[in-house]
């Protein structure tokens, strides 16, 4: 099974996306990127559902920070976010996210983004 870190700093969120994932995928939570880092010391996901808003280490440089790894460059990154506009898609197409999903996302929605990005 697949597996697939969901990293936002919302309890409600990170729940929401496990229980629409759990079925497909193994899905580790994760609540700051800093967290994620320490994980991906152990664990090599499928994909990475990263939240853009987050304090500390927000999803850009994160997903910067992933992309600077030769060991995580590869990894898909979808963004999470509250809020989408021009300049939030070019920002994160830049750094390399494959994806941007809005907040509150449907499950059948996710799914099918996520099934194109790690089939």
């Amino acid at each position: 099974m697949k597996t697939i870190f969901v990293v936002d700093d919302s309890d409600t969120n990170l729940a929401a996306a496990e229980e629409a994932l759990e079925d497909h995928y193994n899905i580790m939570t994760i609540p700051s990127a800093a967290k994620m880092f320490s994980l991906l010391a152990k664990i090599t996901p499928d994909l990475i559902l990263l939240d853009i808003e987050m304090p500390v280490t927000n999803g850009f440089e994160a997903l910067g920070q992933l992309k600077t790894s030769s060991l995580w460059a590869n990894i898909p990154v979808i963004f999470l976010t509250g809020t989408i506009n021009a300049s939030i898609e070019e920002q994160g197409k830049k750094l390399g996210a494959v994806d941007i999903i809005l907040k509150p996302f449907a499950a059948a929605f996710i799914l099918e983004r996520i099934k194109e990005h790690i089939a």
